[in-house]
C-alpha cells in the first residue's frame, strides 16, 4: 500500500489530551446528530448511524453519551440544525487542504475558516480547487499487539478490503467508502480491536515543506483548524516529520 504510511503519520501524530478528547466527543455528537435526522435512530437500519457509533467506541466515548446523543436528536426537533460544508484551500507553498464541517452558522465558520488560512501564509480556494488530489476511502486501523498480520490481512480480504499495511504499532485496512462498515464488522467479529473507522480523503501524492518556518505554520494551521468546534475532519497532502 505505498505512499498510505505517510496519511497514517499524519492521522496519528499525536496523543489526545483529556481537552482534546472533550472536544472530540461534542464533535462526533454534532455528527451522530445529523445522522439520526437524516436517517433515523435505529442503526440496524442507519448504516451511518452505526459506523458513526463505532467511531464513538474507538475514541472511548462513554455508552452513556451516545446513547443520549441519539436520543437528543431523535426527539427534538427543535434542537440545533447543523448544516455540513466542506472548505478547500491552500497552506504554505500550495499544499491542499480540505476541512469537513458542521456548522449552525455558515457566515461565522466561513469567516473563521478565511482567518485561519490568512494567518498562516495560505488561502481558501473555490470549491473543487483540490479535491481532484485527493481519494475518498474507508480507512480502517487496528492495533497490532499480538495480531498475527498474514491472517488479519486475509481476513480482511476475504470481507472486501481493498488494501491493507503494516506500520509500527496498528495495521491500515483501505476499503471502498461503501465497505467500512462491512469490513469493520468483519474486523471486530474476529475479535481484533480497531482503533479508528472512517471515511477518509487520501492524498494522491506529498508536498514536502523544506523550510522550517513554512512546515511551523503549516503545523499551526492544522492545529488551529482542528480546534476549531465547527470543524469534523481535516485533510492535507503535506508530509509532516514524525515527532520525537
Amino acid at each position: 500500500m505505498s505512499g498510505h504510511s505517510k496519511w497514517s503519520n499524519i492521522k496519528h501524530k499525536k496523543e489526545k489530551s483529556d481537552a482534546q478528547r472533550a472536544k472530540i466527543f461534542t464533535k462526533i455528537g454534532r455528527e451522530i446528530a445529523v445522522i439520526v435526522k437524516a436517517g433515523g435512530a435505529d442503526p440496524e437500519v442507519n448504516g451511518k448511524l452505526k459506523d458513526v457509533i463505532a467511531k464513538a467506541r474507538a475514541n472511548n466515548m462513554p455508552n452513556d453519551n451516545i446513547q443520549r446523543c441519539i436520543k437528543k436528536a431523535a426527539g427534538d426537533q427543535n434542537s440545533d440544525n447543523y448544516e455540513e460544508i466542506v472548505y478547500e484551500g491552500y497552506g504554505p507553498s500550495g499544499v491542499a487542504v480540505i476541512v469537513e464541517t458542521l456548522t449552525d452558522n455558515r457566515n461565522r465558520t466561513a469567516a473563521d475558516m478565511r482567518h485561519y488560512f490568512d494567518k498562516y501564509g495560505g488561502n481558501l480556494g473555490q470549491s473543487g480547487c483540490v479535491t481532484f488530489m485527493f481519494d475518498t476511502r474507508g480507512v480502517i486501523v487496528v492495533e497490532a499487539e499480538g495480531v498475527d498480520e498474514e491472517t488479519l490481512m486475509m481476513e480482511a480480504l476475504d470481507a472486501g478490503a481493498d488494501d491493507f499495511s503494516a506500520e509500527d504499532d496498528f495495521f491500515e485496512i483501505i476499503t471502498a467508502p461503501e465497505m467500512l462498515g462491512t469490513v469493520r464488522e468483519a474486523v471486530e467479529a474476529g475479535g481484533y480491536t480497531v482503533a479508528s473507522a472512517e471515511i477518509a480523503r487520501i492524498p494522491q501524492t506529498y508536498v514536502t515543506l523544506s523550510g522550517e518556518e513554512e512546515l511551523k505554520n503549516m503545523v499551526k494551521l492544522i492545529d488551529m483548524l482542528e480546534d476549531d468546534d465547527d470543524v469534523q475532519n481535516v485533510f492535507h497532502n503535506c508530509e509532516l516529520p514524525e515527532e520525537e
